[in-house]
């Protein structure tokens, strides 16, 4: 059990890292001008990984718990999913999400 937990953790990474690798494709991949292309494609993922420090990692300033964490990682990790969506990356959309709730579910239940 203990090899699976440590799995567990490693994907919780993996999927976090995913989320922001989802942004910068979303940002990178706009039909727009190359700088704002730049633009999201750096400062989307940034934005997101602030909010992570700020509320979601172990040593947050603003440590969300219970509903209320729940409610920002649902956020966090969806506009990883919707930001592939709106790419057009509908399989890796699809990937993310599930591998996201499976993921988050054992992590519930394991209380990690």
């Amino acid at each position: 059990m203990k090899t699976a937990k440590a799995a567990n953790m490693g994907v919780l990474f993996a999927i976090e890292l995913g989320a922001l690798v989802a942004v910068a494709y979303w940002g990178f991949t706009r039909d727009l001008a190359t700088p704002l292309t730049w633009l999201l494609g750096l400062g989307a993922p940034l934005v997101l990984a602030a909010l992570w420090g700020l509320c979601g990692s172990p040593k947050a300033r603003y440590k969300v718990r219970g509903a209320g964490r729940v409610g920002f990682e649902a956020v966090w990790f969806g506009a990883g999913v919707a930001a592939l969506v709106v790419a057009g990356a509908y399989d890796w959309a699809l990937v993310l999400a599930l591998v996201c709730a499976v993921s988050k579910t054992l992590a519930v239940i394991w209380r990690q």
